[in-house]
C-alpha cells in the first residue's frame, strides 16, 4: 500500500507561530520519546517509520512548504509539489498520477491518504494498513477510518453507517451518509446511530482516481497533468468524489485521536507549559506560554489561556475562545520567520521609504556544512555582515573565505552562494525598489 500525506494550510488557526510558510504541522511544540521538540509532521513521519510505511509514503504540498519539509523530515522525502494551490482533490489526483506514471505503481494498488496534523497513537497505523484489504476486495470503491467518539462533539464531521446487524460484527461497515459538524444535540443523536468521527483518512485503488481524471478529460500522466493543473477544479476531495460515491465502507477505530487544529486542542498535547524565555506565575493555572523571541514575557494570574509570541505577532487568548482566531484575524503581512534546508531566518525590521524604496533586515542562521543555494536577484542589493562563524562565499564564481566581522555587498544580478564551515549567523540588509519573494532565480552555475 502507498501513502499520500497531505501537507497544506495557511496557518491562520495557530497564528502567530504559524504563517503561510510555516503552517501548524511544522511547529515544534510537541515532544518525541527522547524528550526533544517535535512537530506534527515529524511525529507522523516517525510513526510511519515505526509502522514500516515510511518507504511507501509521499507528501503532497505547495512550493512554499518544500524547504521546511526537507528541513524537518529530510531531503530524501518524495514531494509532489502543486504548481498552485487548488484544494485537496487536485492535490490527491496529482499525487496519484505521480505514483502511477513516475513510480510505476499498479493501478490496482491501494493508496491511503492521511492528513499530517492528526495526533494519534502508534497503533492507529495498523488500522490504516487494514484499508488495503478492504479496497482490494473489490466490494467497495472507497474505504475510510472512523473514530469511535468519546463525547457528542460539535467540532467534527460524522460518518453514519448503515444499520446492518450482519455487518455490525464485521471489520468494516457500509456508509449510509455523512454529517458535517452538527450541534451537540444532533451529535448525541448521531452517536445513538453508531456514528463515527470523520478523521480524514481514506483509501482507494489508484486506478479509481485515474478514472475520475479521464472522466474530466484530463491526462493521467504526471508531467501532462502538472502542465494542465489549472484545468483541475478547485474543489475538495469530499465534494468532488466522496459525496458522489455510493460504495463506501468505514473501519471503526477505538483509540486516541485528536485534530490539533486550534490552540486549545494543541496545548492539551503539549508536555511543557512554558516554551522559550518567560515566567508563568503559580496562579496562572492551565495556561501555556510559547515565546520565540529573545525578550522575556511574564504571565501573572491568568488562567485557562494561551500566550504565543513570535516575530509575526503576539496572541493572548482564552483557550475556549481560541478556535475563533481564524475568523477574527484579518492581518496581511509577509512571513517573519521561516525554516530552510540550510537553517532558518528571522525578519528583524522592515521599512518602506518614499517615493519607491524598501529595506528589510533579517538574521540568518546557517547550520554547519550546509549551503545556501546559488541564486541572484534582479531588483535588490544585499549587504551581509557575518556575526558568527566562518564559511566560503562565491560571487559570480569568485570564491573567498568569510568570518566574524566581514561584510559583503552583493549588487543586483550577482550570482551568490554560501557554504558554512561552522555554524554561522549573518545579518542581511536587503534594499531595492520592491522586495518581492518572486525576485529569486537559481541559475545553478556557482557551486562550492
Amino acid at each position: 500500500m502507498r501513502i499520500i500525506l497531505l501537507s497544506g494550510g495557511s496557518g491562520r488557526r495557530l497564528w502567530p507561530l504559524s504563517n503561510d510558510s510555516r503552517s501548524k504541522q511544522f511547529l515544534k511544540v510537541l515532544t518525541d520519546p527522547e524528550g526533544n521538540p517535535e512537530s506534527m509532521i515529524q511525529r507522523v513521519w516517525r510513526q510511519l517509520q515505526q509502522a514500516d510505511l515510511q518507504a511507501n509514503a509521499i507528501v503532497a504540498t505547495s512550493r512554499a512548504q518544500a524547504d521546511i519539509l526537507y528541513s524537518q523530515i529530510g531531503s530524501s522525502v518524495p514531494l509532489v509539489i502543486e504548481p498552485e494551490r487548488r484544494d485537496t482533490f487536485p492535490a490527491i489526483a496529482l499525487s496519484a498520477s505521480y505514483l502511477y506514471s513516475v513510480e510505476g505503481v499498479s493501478m490496482y494498488e491501494a493508496v491511503a491518504v492521511l492528513p499530517v496534523d492528526s495526533h494519534v497513537d502508534d497503533h492507529f497505523f495498523s488500522k490504516v494498513m487494514e484499508l488495503r484489504h478492504v479496497v482490494q476486495s473489490g466490494k467497495v470503491e472507497l474505504a475510510l477510518i472512523g473514530v469511535e467518539p468519546t463525547i457528542p462533539s460539535s467540532k467534527y464531521g460524522y460518518i453514519v453507517p448503515q444499520f446492518d446487524p450482519e455487518q455490525a460484527i464485521g471489520a468494516n461497515l457500509r456508509v449510509s451518509h455523512f454529517q458535517e459538524k452538527p450541534t451537540e444535540e444532533q451529535a448525541a443523536r448521531l452517536l445513538k446511530q453508531g456514528a463515527l468521527w470523520n478523521c480524514g483518512v481514506f483509501a482507494f485503488q489508484i486506478g479509481w482516481i485515474l478514472d475520475h481524471l479521464e472522466n474530466l478529460g484530463l491526462p493521467t500522466d504526471y508531467a501532462e497533468l502538472r502542465a494542465r493543473y489549472e484545468q483541475l477544479p478547485r474543489i475538495s476531495f469530499d465534494h468532488q468524489v466522496v459525496e458522489r460515491t455510493r460504495s463506501i465502507s468505514v473501519l471503526p477505530y477505538h483509540g486516541n485521536w485528536k485534530d490539533l487544529g486550534t490552540w486549545n486542542t494543541l496545548t492539551e498535547e503539549m508536555d511543557a507549559r512554558l516554551i522559550g524565555k518567560g515566567i508563568l506565575s503559580s496562579d496562572s493555572r492551565n495556561t501555556h506560554l510559547i515565546n520565540e523571541l529573545d525578550i522575556p514575557v511574564a504571565v501573572l494570574g491568568i488562567s485557562d489561556a494561551v500566550v504565543a509570541v513570535s516575530p509575526d505577532g503576539i496572541l493572548v487568548s482564552d483557550k475556549a475562545a481560541s478556535p475563533r482566531l481564524k475568523e477574527l484575524l484579518t492581518l496581511e503581512q509577509r512571513p517573519m520567520y521561516e525554516e530552510c534546508p540550510w537553517g532558518w531566518y528571522r525578519v528583524v525590521d522592515y521599512n518602506h521609504y518614499e517615493p519607491q524604496s524598501e529595506m528589510l533586515t533579517r538574521r540568518m542562521n546557517i547550520h554547519p556544512g550546509k549551503r545556501i543555494p546559488s541564486h541572484l536577484h534582479h531588483q535588490r542589493e544585499e549587504l551581509w555582515l557575518v556575526l558568527y562563524g566562518e564559511g566560503e562565499v562565491s560571487l559570480n564564481g569568485v570564491r573567498r573565505m568569510v568570518r566574524e566581522g566581514d561584510t559583503l555587498l552583493i549588487p543586483p544580478d550577482t550570482e551568490h552562494t554560501l557554504l558554512a564551515h561552522t555554524r554561522m549567523e549573518i545579518m542581511e540588509v536587503q534594499r531595492g525598489a520592491e522586495l518581492a519573494e518572486e525576485d529569486y532565480e537559481e541559475p545553478g552555475n556557482a557551486v562550492i
